[in-house]
C-alpha cells in the first residue's frame, strides 16, 4: 500500500455495487474505509498498468534486437510451458467412481 502525506478530495461517479462492496469490505474490517478501499483500488491499479507497461517495453527491446515474435514461437513455447508445468491441485473435471460405504461389523 502506498501512504501519500497529502491526500485531495476528489468528486466521482462510481457504481452502486462498487460502493457496496467497499462498504462491506469496512465492515468485515478489511479496510479502514470507503476512501481507504478506494485508494487500495487505485494503488492496485496504477501497479498493474506499471507492470503490463514494464512487459511492453521489454519485449519491445526484445523484438528490436531479436525481430518480431512469431505466431509458431508463441505457439512453441506455450506448448514447452505446459509439458514443463507441475500440476499442483489435481485434474478438473475429473470424475470419481461411486464411494463405497463401509459398513460397521455388528
Amino acid at each position: 500500500m502506498v501512504s501519500m502525506a497529502r491526500k485531495e478530495r476528489m468528486t466521482v461517479t462510481v457504481d452502486a455495487e462498487l460502493i457496496e462492496a467497499g462498504n462491506r469490505a469496512v465492515r468485515a474490517g478489511r479496510a479502514d474505509s470507503l476512501s481507504s478501499w478506494v485508494n487500495d483500488a487505485l494503488t492496485e491499479r496504477d501497479q498493474r498498468e506499471r507492470r503490463l507497461r514494464a512487459m511492453a517495453e521489454a519485449v519491445a527491446a526484445y523484438e528490436r534486437l531479436h525481430g518480431v515474435i512469431t505466431d509458431e514461437e508463441m505457439i512453441a513455447q506455450e506448448r514447452a510451458d505446459q509439458k514443463a508445468a507441475i500440476v499442483i491441485r489435481g485434474r478438473r473435471g475429473r470424475i470419481s467412481g461411486p464411494r463405497r460405504s463401509r459398513r460397521k461389523a455388528a
